[in-house]
């Protein structure tokens, strides 16, 4: 008999169900300043946590609903233990065409190798800056050494398509653009600048610190001259450009030009809340569908994984977010949520969303 073919679920606005982002855990070793600008947070219990099994079974369930792209994200992903076998088990899956991981690198270097030997597929890592006196200020940490490493540690192990993703702020880091291509060329890595969020956590947000994809554009040409647009369609949040010697990096602009009409993905916390949209303040408890909490309890599992998919299906069909391109139209635009409404629901932070 044939396998089964995944369904191809679209939302209201016809956007198809293609990528998940899969935290595993809501903890981090760094306190960067746009997504983690407070001193003391609240965190997930840990009995709350989804086990490598759980996680490996909702994958199963969304892959068979059409997802084809996963990425592990945190948190800082790297501080779940054992992070490689959850990878060897996620890439038995036929159905991932691209399982990949977004680390801070800190912890990156030791883990290359048995995470590309488990099956991990791409890598993207962070680095906001190349000055380690300003990256110790941007994150609060002392381990600037630590993620340059991880570029190299990458291109030992085998991994190629490594991107280094920097989200820009103005007055701290938008003077390093071309640093940052730079590194990137000679690092055989795709730089993508990010615009800088008015999402979830960054209670600290405003306008004024906004770098836009345009003003990068012209900063970079008049270092570089003519840039042109790379010619593809792709539901990727960056869009990607050209430099005049074939240098190829990418801009996320969320913030100023969102791409929301395109967006294929969805999250899934470490605790089995699935989210539809980043900037959306309510999710999906799939952890209690997972642990017995079907309309019938005494379900086989067979018939517990067709409610969860079910719930799924109704849930995607049922989309139509736009959250970045709604905070675009806003006039008094200013943080998302409240400090305090940020310590009742650690589900409201960045960093349990996974980014």
């Amino acid at each position: 008999m044939s396998p089964k073919l995944p369904v191809l679920l679209r939302d209201r606005l016809g956007r198809l169900l293609e990528s998940l982002r899969l935290s595993v855990t809501d903890r981090c070793n760094l306190r960067c300043l746009y997504c983690m600008p407070e001193e003391d947070y609240v965190w997930l219990p840990r009995q709350e946590l989804l086990s490598f099994e759980e996680l490996v079974r909702l994958v199963d369930i969304f892959t068979g609903q059409g997802v084809t792209h996963l990425r592990l994200t945190g948190g800082e992903p790297l501080l779940r233990q054992n992070l490689d076998r959850l990878v060897g088990m996620l890439a038995q899956n036929s159905r991932i065409a691209d399982l990949a991981l977004t680390t801070n690198g800190v912890l990156f270097a030791d883990k290359a190798e048995p995470l590309k030997r488990a099956g991990l597929g791409r890598v993207t890592i962070s680095l906001d800056t190349l000055r380690p006196e300003r990256f110790r200020q941007m994150t609060r940490r002392d381990e600037h050494q630590r993620v340059l490493s991880a570029f190299d540690a990458a291109r030992r192990a085998g991994f190629t398509g490594t991107k280094l993703d920097a989200v820009i702020m103005r007055g701290e880091n938008d003077d390093e653009l071309t640093d940052l291509i730079e590194f990137g060329r000679s690092n055989g890595v795709e730089v993508r600048f990010i615009e800088y969020m008015d999402v979830l956590g960054a209670t600290k947000w405003s306008m004024s610190k906004v770098v836009a994809r345009d003003e990068m554009l012209q900063r970079l040409e008049e270092r570089y001259g003519k840039i042109r647009p790379v010619a593809e369609t792709s539901s990727a949040p960056a869009s990607r450009f050209l430099l005049p010697d074939g240098t190829v990096f990418g801009i996320i602009a969320s913030t100023t030009s969102p791409f929301c009409r395109t967006c294929d993905r969805s999250r899934i916390t470490a605790d089995g809340m699935w989210y539809r949209c980043l900037y959306a303040t309510n999710g999906t408890d799939l952890r209690k569908l997972l642990r017995g909490g079907t309309a019938n309890a005494s379900a086989s599992r067979e018939a517990a994984d067709a409610e969860i998919a079910n719930v799924i299906a109704e849930g995607w069909r049922g989309r139509e977010d736009r959250g970045a391109e709604e905070r675009a139209g806003r006039n008094d635009r200013g943080a998302l949520i409240a400090i305090e409404e940020l310590r009742r629901d650690p589900h409201l932070e960045m960093h349990t969303r996974g980014g």
